[in-house]
């Protein structure tokens, strides 16, 4: 199967052939052929998610707030020399999030609307595959909790194009969210066109303990990335015999070292998506790791917490990425630009630099620029 051709053909139908090819994709591949934005009477199914699942929604979302306040970036202009110098931070006009179907994954929204909207993106699009040609009531609340009005009964490969061609609504800048690899696939080829949060691969976990780890809890954590699919991929990098024997699992990937020294070198080199550090002292061990999405820390920080209720982002680089991509922020949602003013002074006195590099790179016009000047 080619799977970049197939995404492609079905990109240009809906490029030149717009909701007509979004109705044809939609009734295929979701088996629904009705509406795509939800309506009035739609939004009220919220109504059904009970009191008590709405209060943990409520306290989860609380806890993501709090943490991503702190990463609000502040706009950084400065004095010198009587110039101006700094960048300066405004959100995206307009972003588009994803959420696979199939189980309702609510904590996807969650973990990707609560940055933008602290951002200062106005202007969100959600994209969602029906089931059964109805949204989950759970994430309509969410959705509706957070003041986003457009809400659509959309996935795929289709749900991306829409978003990145404005096909049956307004386009988007950027796009957010996860997806199976036709979704991944549609990312990547609409990229240029707009922005991207990244290429999701599989999910990943990888565990360094030592013999003070409980066996139990090191093989729940490794399994609970497993169960994302078969795909996804699981490594337990540890000094103790005795644990690397009770998680033993055609599923789990384990090596055995004299130090966790040594197991830091090897976790680097996996540059895994989620690490966890089940050892005495994790916080001593944390200064050797350089690659990872997400460092936690001790027993009671699993990666369920994360990808639940921590409060950290669970939007990470998979696939070694890591090496050079980080963990979704609320930056991610926002622009940097450079602002600048020079003195007249310090221009005169500095644009020989620029003079002398314009006649390096021969560049005519950019030597003039600066020399006629006066």
């Amino acid at each position: 199967m080619d799977i970049r051709k197939i995404v492609a053909d079905i990109l240009a139908d809906i490029d030149n052939n717009r909701v007509e090819a979004l109705k044809r994709y939609s009734k295929k591949f979701d088996d629904y052929d009705g509406a795509f934005l939800l309506d009035s009477e739609e939004w009220k199914e919220a109504e059904s998610v009970s009191e008590k699942d709405r209060a943990f929604i409520d306290r989860i979302a609380n806890r993501l707030e709090e943490y991503h306040k702190r990463q609000v970036p502040r706009d950084d202009i400065y004095f010198s020399r009587d110039s101006i110098f700094g960048l300066v931070n405004r959100p995206i006009k307009k972003v588009g999030i994803y959420v696979p179907g199939g189980k309702p994954l609510p904590s996807t929204l969650l973990m990707t609307v609560i940055p933008a909207k602290l951002a200062g993106v106005r202007d969100i699009v959600v994209c969602t595959p029906p089931t059964g040609g109805k949204i989950h009531p759970i994430i309509i609340y969410i959705a509706q909790k957070f003041g986003i009005k457009e809400l659509y009964k959309l996935g795929g490969v289709q749900a991306i194009g829409a978003m990145a061609y404005g096909a049956g609504m307004s386009g988007v800048d950027k796009i957010f969210g996860p997806g199976n690899a036709f979704v991944n696939e549609a990312k990547r080829q609409v990229f240029g066109t707009v922005g991207i949060d990244s290429l999701a691969g599989p999910s990943e976990i990888c565990v360094i303990a030592d013999e003070t780890a409980e066996k139990e809890s090191v093989k729940e954590d490794l399994m609970s990335q497993r169960e994302h699919g078969s795909d996804s991929k699981a490594w337990l990098l540890t000094t103790s015999g005795e644990l690397a024997g009770y998680c033993e699992d055609d599923r789990i990937e384990t090596q055995i070292f004299k130090t966790q020294s040594e197991c830091a070198r090897r976790a680097n080199e996996i540059a895994p998506e989620h690490l966890e550090l089940i050892v005495d002292r994790p916080l001593k061990l944390l200064p050797q790791i350089r690659n990872a999405g997400a460092v936690y820390l001790g027993p009671y920080t699993p990666v369920p917490s994360a990808d639940y209720f921590l409060g950290s982002n669970h939007v990470l680089p998979t696939g070694r990425s890591a090496r050079f991509s980080s963990v979704l922020t609320v930056g991610d949602f926002q622009r940097r630009m450079t602002v600048a003013s020079l003195s007249k002074e310090e221009f005169m006195t500095e644009r020989e630099l620029g003079i002398r590099m314009a006649e390096i790179e021969g560049l005519e016009h950019h030597r003039k620029s600066l020399e006629v000047r006066e």
